[in-house]
């Protein structure tokens, strides 16, 4: 197995990696100083050569949506972080805020003077009140005292002031623009686009904003050390760097496991996190946290960028990846992950508010045993007819696995039916 490069997990070993002391000794705040040094535009740049794609789910280019937000000049810019983690099976943000919160801060802090940013946002999710949010603001003091955050930054000119909100629990506003509606103090429901964040009239307080994933700002001090070049070399074709993988399951050593963009399901399974448990044989892989679309052990050769997962009609989302063994009832596991959506359906839109509810009192009759076969039919159409017809992707989302789970593992469902 080749030597593994390390970006984002590089200080988790190390006593008190969290503190200001432990990053500073492994070379932290070091590309802050140069990159206040650079043009604006030439850390953008570097950004696109970098071929970094945003970590929060959607994988676009994070040097296409800076340009953008740069393209507009009538009024402030915002940059606002979505650390509103609420995926299933995905839990790799935490780990930055826990473990390295202050790479995460001066990538924040270098992406804010690349957009001409003078006030952000960071918004985490509820949960996090007694263990993240709590190093994250503790990072941010440390960095405010070191003269990194405030006034005339290392004196070069540039001001910034940093917010930490806390959100309620709800997983709709991880959706960039109810997101925005949750910081502007209104209920987090998802906005009609256009007009996008990145555009003036879509974004905070109706000025361009970029929405950005904290693993996506935490890579900003790789770049800006070694450059986008050798940081689009360590990944795949379009798709630069390493990616935190969140990895839960029947697997022996389940965890956060940072590798190179691309790598196949196969290897991350077993060159890191040590193979099945004993007794177990891979049934199913769900790739990119519950909304993507079910993965049979076969399929465990394909690479885990963006591109390719697309193309093979799933998703490397947020990178949570559930490894499943063949004592696991897909029926039983889908019912588990339609009931989430259920509850946590906004009910702005109808086809997600009761296309969601639907489903999930469809799938809890199938796996209590009461079920019939139009009723695996009845699950599958109405997926179908959810499916790109909202505001948001949720609807998306719920209706991805329920359609994979039936057309790659009916079996499992057609045991519990009558008949």
């Amino acid at each position: 197995m080749a030597e593994r490069i390390k970006i984002l997990s590089k200080d988790w070993d190390k006593p008190n990696s969290w503190s200001l002391e432990t990053y500073l000794a492994s070379g932290g705040y070091q590309s802050l100083p140069k990159a206040l040094k650079m043009q604006p535009q030439a850390i953008v740049d570097e950004v696109v050569k970098s071929n970094l794609r945003g970590r929060g789910g959607a994988g676009f280019p994070t040097g296409m949506k800076w340009n953008f937000v740069r393209k507009e000049t009538m009024t402030p810019k915002y940059l606002v972080i979505n650390a509103d983690e609420g995926e299933p099976a995905t839990f790799k943000d935490r780990a930055i805020l826990e473990w390295s919160p202050h790479m995460f801060i001066e990538g924040l802090i270098i992406g804010c003077f690349a957009l001409d940013c003078h006030l952000t946002y960071v918004y985490c999710r509820g949960e996090f009140r007694d263990g993240p949010i709590a190093r994250c603001q503790q990072a941010i003091d440390e960095a405010r005292a070191k003269g990194y955050i405030g006034k005339n930054i290392l004196g070069s000119g540039f001001d910034l002031d940093i917010h930490v909100v806390s959100g309620a629990g709800a997983y709709i506003c991880g959706e960039e623009t109810a997101l925005l509606e949750s910081l502007e103090g209104r209920k987090g429901y998802p906005r009609l686009k256009p007009p996008f964040p990145a555009n003036a009239g879509g974004g905070l307080w109706k000025s361009p904003t970029a929405v950005n994933n904290v693993e996506t700002l935490a890579n900003m001090p790789a770049i800006i050390e070694k450059g986008g070049e050798w940081f689009s070399s360590v990944g795949c074709a379009k798709n630069g760097g390493t990616r935190l993988f969140a990895v839960s399951g029947h697997v022996k050593k389940p965890g956060v496991y940072e590798a190179p963009m691309g790598i196949t399901f196969l290897d991350l399974l077993n060159d890191y996190c040590g193979g099945m448990r004993e007794g177990s044989t891979l049934k199913a892989i769900i790739p990119g946290g519950s909304s993507a679309a079910v993965m049979t052990a076969e399929e465990a050769v394909w690479a885990s960028d963006f591109d390719t997962l697309k193309a093979k009609k799933t998703m490397a989302g947020s990178g949570g990846v559930v490894y499943l063994d063949q004592n696991t009832n897909m029926a039983h596991a889908l019912a588990n992950v339609m009931r989430f959506y259920a509850h946590e359906s906004c009910g702005q839109c109808t086809p997600c508010r009761e296309g969601t509810g639907w489903l999930s009192k469809l799938l809890d009759k199938i796996v209590s045993g009461k079920g019939e076969k139009q009723d695996i039919d009845n699950v599958h159409q109405i997926s179908r007819q959810m499916e790109q017809k909202t505001i948001c992707a949720l609807a998306d989302g719920a209706a991805m696995p329920a359609k994979s789970f039936i057309e790659k593992f009916r079996a499992d469902f057609d045991a519990l039916v009558k008949g």
